[in-house]
């Protein structure tokens, strides 16, 4: 329920905010503000590791929801585009850090032979804030002010902090926060243990910052008026079967699922690359948002197997460091590809189903998964 309110408030915001940076003069900025947001939550996520494995599971979940609080409430004083910029770059420090312990967390309370269960049900809950967010954002928007979102979306934060004030820490062995928990050693940027599953969720989420960056361009080819109709299918699709492939791979084992999954990725992205109605395309989401909700939590219960229990926190930071350059690379290399060509739309998305066949092809050769890799 935590990770319900942290995801919906910082979502709460962002269908709002390309019209909101227009009203203080910054509309040649709009792509930094999921850009800017996105770097400082990659940048935080070896630190939101480190001091998961280090202070504990829940100082780390309130960092993350306490930057939430404190940034909505600065929106409305920050009324310039650097200022508002600057908050954008901040703000990301929350999803840097809520998630890696909130990960943790679910991981350490959780029997071994229910774990991909578990992840689906963190993720499911975490995707249906981040689909009420926007919804209940546009609709605060429609009728207030901007202002009035983000100090809504502040509050629901706040929400989510009380409710973390009432879970028992779950790290057996804590550190008092100092300074020197601050300092990296290259080693403690990235577990190698979870190197295999991160490149995997690499290869497979590629096509996610393709969606993210060509799907609203090519809606508008089709001839689609609602831009956001396939990301509306996709995300309910993901939702149905997130608790299906999370028993399935408590089951069957985490390769089986990803196969399944990237299989399924790309079918979804062929069949975007030849749609010519709306029909096709709407049904490529459901083949999409199924991908995404089986890749998603077996890949976190994969990473959890695989990690020591006192490195915990820093594996799930290096798959979500994996996850958002994954994405990252998608978005940049599907944009340079598109060239704002609607000629290249095929390319586009054929090439990012080349890319989840490599993830494939990796999976064909893995014959270890969880069942090798028992609880520490």
């Amino acid at each position: 329920m935590s990770s319900f309110l942290f995801f919906s408030s910082f979502n709460m915001i962002i269908p709002e905010l390309p019209a909101y940076l227009s009203s203080l003069g910054g509309e040649d900025y709009k792509g930094l503000i999921i850009a800017l947001f996105t770097l400082s939550a990659g940048l935080s996520r070896p630190f939101s590791g480190k001091l998961a494995d280090k202070i504990g599971r829940i100082p780390v979940m309130m960092v993350g929801a306490t930057v939430c609080f404190v940034v909505g409430l600065l929106y409305p004083l920050l009324t310039f585009v650097s200022g508002f910029l600057f908050l954008r770059f901040a703000h990301g420090f929350s999803a840097g850090f809520t998630p890696t312990g909130a990960s943790a967390y679910v991981a350490d309370i959780v029997p071994f032979q229910k774990r991909g269960e578990a992840m689906g049900i963190q993720s499911l809950f975490g995707s249906l804030g981040m689909a009420a967010g926007p919804a209940v954002g546009g609709w605060i928007a429609s009728i207030w002010s901007f202002n009035t979102v983000f100090y809504c979306a502040a509050f629901t934060a706040i929400f989510s902090i009380l409710i973390l004030l009432r879970l028992k820490e779950t790290l057996p062995e804590k550190e008092p926060l100092s300074i020197g928990l601050f300092k990296l050693t290259r080693h403690e940027i990235i577990e190698k243990r979870v190197l295999l599953p991160s490149i995997i969720l690499f290869l497979s989420v590629f096509s996610f910052g393709v969606v993210l960056t060509i799907i609203p361009d090519f809606s508008t080819h089709l001839g689609i008026k609602n831009k956001g109709l396939f990301f509306a299918v996709f995300t309910i699709s993901s939702l149905g079967i997130r608790l299906i492939a999370g028993r399935t791979s408590d089951r069957y084992g985490r390769v089986v699922v990803l196969r399944a999954a990237v299989i399924c990725m790309m079918m979804a992205m062929v069949s975007v690359a030849f749609a010519e109605s709306k029909t096709v395309l709407l049904l490529s989401g459901v083949l999409f948002g199924a991908a995404v909700g089986m890749y998603s939590p077996t890949t976190t219960a994969w990473v959890v197997d695989r990690s020591l229990d006192k490195f915990r926190g820093r594996a799930l930071a290096t798959m979500y460091i994996f996850l958002e350059s994954g994405i990252g690379v998608g978005a940049v290399i599907s944009g340079w590809l598109y060239a704002n060509n609607p000629e290249n739309f095929r390319l586009v998305f054929l090439s990012s189903g080349g890319v989840a066949f490599l993830a494939f092809l990796i999976l064909i050769f893995i014959k270890r998964d969880r069942k090798t890799y028992l609880p520490h």
